[in-house]
C-alpha cells in the first residue's frame, strides 16, 4: 500500500495529491508519469508528475475529477493509502538548451509543465510560460510558475486575467510582446493540445504535446494508448507521451478518448444525481 502525504483541492475540480513513493521519487525526470489506482481492483489509470522530493521520498500528481476513478482519487484523504502506484513511466521531456521555450498549460497541465520549465531554465533557456483557462480562477501554482519563468502571460475564455479567448490567440500574442519561441511544449487536455498544434502549425513553430490517451499496463504491452503520429503507430506510454504535435492524428486520438465515456462519466454523473435527489428528499 502506498501512503497519501496530502491530498487537497487546489482549484474547483482541480486536486493535488502527494504520495510516498521513493521508488519514484528517486528516478522520475521531467515529463514522466506514474500509473495508480484508487482501489483494489479498480481502474489503473496514468497521471503526470507535477513535481516531486527526493529527500523526503514524495512525488505530487495534479489532476481533475472527471469520471469515477478520480472521483475516488479526489475523497482520500492524508494518511490514507492507495493499492498501486507505479513509475516513472514513459520517456521524459528532452531538456536542452533551445534558446527561448514557449511553455502552454491548462487544467492539469498548469501543474505537470511546472517541472519542465525548472529543468529547461536550469539549461539556461529562456521561459516563456502561458497557462489558460476559462476563468482566472482556475489557474493555481501561478506564483511557483513566476518563479522558474522570465515572462508569464495569462488567457481566459471570459476575460478575467490576461487575454480573452483560448490559445488560438497566439500569433496576436507573439507580436505583441515581440518574441519567436525556438521551441513550444504543451500540456494538458487533448483538446488544448490539437488547437495550440493546429495554431503552432501555420506559425512554423516546433512543437512538442504530452499526450493523455486511455492506458492500462504503462509498458507497451496492451496497445490501448496506441497512436497515430506521422505514418506510423506509436504507443503513448513507451515512445511518448511526448510527440511532434503537428504530426499526430488528432481525429483520431479524440475519438479514442471516448471510448469508456458510457462507463466512466455517465455513472459519475448519475449517482451525483441520486445524491442530491435524496439530499432534497431529507430537507
Amino acid at each position: 500500500m502506498f501512503k497519501v502525504v496530502a491530498a487537497r483541492m487546489i482549484a474547483p475540480n482541480m486536486h493535488l495529491l502527494t504520495m510516498q513513493a521513493p521508488h519514484i521519487a528517486r528516478e522520475v525526470k521531467p515529463g514522466q508519469f506514474a500509473i495508480l489506482r484508487a482501489e483494489e481492483e479498480g481502474e489503473r489509470i496514468p497521471l503526470s508528475i507535477a513535481d516531486w522530493d527526493k529527500e523526503l521520498g514524495t512525488i505530487t500528481l495534479i489532476f481533475m475529477n472527471i469520471g469515477s476513478t478520480t472521483n475516488r482519487l479526489a475523497a482520500l484523504e492524508a494518511e490514507s493509502s492507495i493499492p498501486t502506484l507505479v513509475g516513472p513511466l514513459g520517456n521524459a521531456t528532452d531538456i536542452e538548451h533551445y534558446g527561448t521555450v514557449l511553455l502552454v498549460g491548462g487544467c492539469y497541465g498548469i501543474g505537470s509543465i511546472f517541472p519542465i520549465a525548472r529543468a529547461l531554465r536550469e539549461k539556461g533557456n529562456r521561459i516563456i510560460t502561458l497557462i489558460e483557462g476559462r476563468s482566472s480562477y482556475l489557474f493555481y501554482w501561478q506564483d511557483r510558475l513566476k518563479a522558474v519563468s522570465d515572462k508569464m502571460i495569462h488567457i481566459t475564455r471570459d476575460g478575467t486575467k490576461g487575454y480573452k479567448g483560448h490559445i488560438s490567440r497566439l500569433p496576436d500574442i507573439m507580436k505583441d510582446i515581440d518574441e519567436t519561441p525556438d521551441r513550444v511544449i504543451v500540456n494538458g487536455c487533448t483538446y488544448l493540445l490539437k488547437r495550440a498544434s493546429d495554431t503552432t502549425r501555420s506559425m512554423e513553430l516546433t512543437t512538442w504535446v504530452s499526450l493523455n490517451p486511455i492506458m492500462i499496463d504503462g509498458t507497451g504491452m496492451c496497445g490501448v494508448c496506441r497512436v497515430t503520429v506521422g505514418s506510423s503507430t506509436k504507443f503513448a506510454c513507451v515512445d511518448g507521451p511526448d510527440f511532434d504535435g503537428h504530426q499526430v492524428n488528432w481525429d483520431e486520438l479524440l475519438q479514442r478518448r471516448k471510448t469508456y465515456m458510457q462507463e466512466e462519466v455517465v455513472p459519475l454523473r448519475t449517482s451525483r444525481c441520486e445524491e442530491h435527489r435524496l439530499k432534497v428528499q431529507e430537507q
